[in-house]
């Protein structure tokens, strides 16, 4: 048998070798894409649960807010305001006494650079409920009074530590009295085992 092949008009092709090298490629781009597909089914799978999950919980802080309103409401009332009253004063008056100084220097040991000198301190309770520290402090440069800041930022005690104010002291600019303001989270255990 002969075959009469014409190169010129009809190059030879080998479609064996083109299908081994392309098919092999074009399979696995396949099944990457089956793979993606998979995970994007079973991440859609998961929102679904997350939103479910979310509609879940906003239900239940409505239904508190809704609770906490009522109880205000009451609260409210003309013959109920004076118990409420006293309520506050008492509850401020008891966490005010259960601040512990102590604490509130140990804590600030850990957190002040050596450079800076406390002036004065003053614990206030703020809109929150939440033990508020008022420092003025004393340093050589401002640069100290930052540091502070971003150590009390640092720790797991202090929270919302905001250099407010600061001025120059001495004649000469010597110095730099810094306000430094941050909310204090003392521990839950006593340190001193009573």
């Amino acid at each position: 048998m002969r075959l009469d092949i014409n190169l010129a008009t009809r190059p030879y092709e080998d479609a064996r070798e083109f299908w081994s090298r392309w098919g092999l490629g074009v399979g696995l781009l396949g099944l990457l894409t089956l793979l993606l597909l998979v995970l994007a089914e079973r991440g859609w799978t998961h929102a679904g649960r997350d939103r479910h999950e979310i509609g879940q919980l906003q239900a239940q802080i409505a239904e508190r807010d809704n609770e906490r309103a009522k109880a205000q409401a009451y609260l409210d009332m003309t013959a109920n305001r004076s118990t409420r009253d006293q309520s506050q004063f008492l509850n401020g008056l008891i966490q005010r006494k259960s601040f512990s100084w102590t604490r509130v220097f140990e804590d600030l040991e850990l957190v002040m650079p050596s450079s800076l000198h406390v002036v004065s301190l003053r614990p206030e309770l703020n809109d929150q409920n939440q033990m508020e520290l008022e420092m003025r402090v004393v340093c050589q440069t401002r640069s100290a009074a930052v540091e502070l800041v971003h150590r009390m930022e640092g720790s797991r005690h202090f929270r919302g530590a905001q250099l407010v104010a600061e001025a120059q002291t001495g004649e000469a600019g010597a110095g730099v009295s810094a306000l430094v303001i941050a909310v204090y989270i003392p521990d839950s255990t006593d340190r001193s085992g009573r």
